[in-house]
């Protein structure tokens, strides 16, 4: 009986080891690509998040999501009473401080210039007068020198009154400026009250409600193009060095499921991002989806490199990089060329008629 039974199991081990069947390929030809992964989002070409460059509360929304805007149209009003305040009060000191308005101050200096002239004239002719008779033995000592003393009395008043009114000149082109200046750095402080597009293209997201207050360091909005995208994806750091700008891309959307659309690398941002050991690569499509939205999500490929009807086999039947396996159980060396994710280009070493099983 106990003959039976190892008879037995020795007949089903032989019928299960004749029935297990090796994996086994033959060398093909097609095309082959190798290629770096990435993933990302699809941003509007000239995206960016709006900032006011003042406080205050939100007033007033001009623009709507999705309305279409060209650069310099108002998106909103900030309410600042500090800086309406400011500026009319910047407005009456540049007003005051105009040099048509102190035309009585400078013309009543002008008035003293000549008066104060007119007695040095006179205080001079009536000198040169009291040193003549002086010469002429006529007049006493005293008169002629009150006359000098008269003299230098209106030389000086009238030098006096002509520095005074450049002076004044002076101070009054200086408040004028001064007052302009304030009152331009006040306009412009009121004008940061209305935030304005930088770009042609579209408000995708209004990101505050009406009567909230806002801050410079407060996101307003995002606004970008209307039509032109750009891909923005992240590209691991043992990939980087593979990339340049030209290459192509293959990318599919959650979007368009089945869709492969064609784009091209323009942009490799030169710093990584310490988080997640990556670069931001930035490209643009070729045949672009008819509808997009920006912050859509991608997955791509970066075609490195490509070949039309290569010789190739599974990547799963190349060990050590340099060896595979024939059906007699010979190791064969092989050259190796363009590596994809699951074929391999073979150089040479092996050919079309050479059986190969898995290692």
């Amino acid at each position: 009986m106990r003959h039976w039974v190892y008879l037995l199991f020795f007949i089903f081990v032989l019928l299960i080891s004749c029935g297990k069947k090796e994996d086994t390929v033959f060398p093909s030809r097609e095309n082959i690509s190798e290629s770096v992964f990435a993933s990302g989002f699809v941003r509007a070409k000239d995206q960016y998040r709006a900032f006011a460059n003042t406080s205050g509360i939100l007033k007033e929304w001009y623009l709507q999501e999705g309305d279409e805007v060209n650069p310099g149209d108002v998106i909103l009003e900030i309410s600042n009473e500090s800086a309406r305040l400011n500026r009319a009060s910047a407005q009456l000191a540049r007003a005051f401080a105009d040099q048509r308005e102190n035309k009585a101050r400078l013309r009543d200096l002008e008035i003293n210039i000549e008066l104060a002239k007119t007695k040095y004239e006179n205080d001079s002719l009536l000198l040169e007068r009291q040193r003549k008779l002086w010469d002429q033995g006529i007049g006493k000592a005293i008169d002629l020198e009150q006359r000098h003393l008269n003299f230098e009395n209106a030389r000086t008043a009238y030098h006096s009154a002509k520095l005074r009114y450049e002076d004044l000149k002076r101070e009054i082109a200086f408040n004028e400026k001064n007052a302009g200046l304030n009152l331009a750095i006040s306009q412009s402080l009121e004008s940061d009250l209305f935030l304005k597009s930088k770009v042609k293209g579209k408000v995708y997201a209004l990101l505050v409600e009406k009567g909230e207050i806002v801050t410079p360091q407060t996101p307003l909005a995002v606004i970008g193009s209307a039509e032109e995208f750009i891909l923005e994806m992240q590209v691991d750091e043992y990939d980087i060095t593979k990339v340049s700008a030209g290459q192509r891309i293959l990318v599919t959307l959650d979007s368009y499921r089945g869709e492969v659309f064609e784009a091209v690398v323009t942009k490799i941002n030169p710093i990584m991002d310490e988080r997640n050991k990556s670069f931001t690569v930035e490209g643009e499509f070729v045949n672009m989806p008819e509808i997009l939205y920006p912050n859509l999500n991608f997955e791509a490929n970066i075609i490195l490199q490509s070949k039309e009807n290569a010789l190739t086999i599974p990547r799963s039947y190349l060990f050590r990089e340099r060896f595979v396996l024939d059906t007699k159980g010979d190791t064969l060396p092989v050259a190796i060329g363009i590596k994809g994710y699951q074929k391999v280009e073979i150089l040479s070493g092996i050919n079309e008629q050479n059986q190969l099983k898995k290692p």
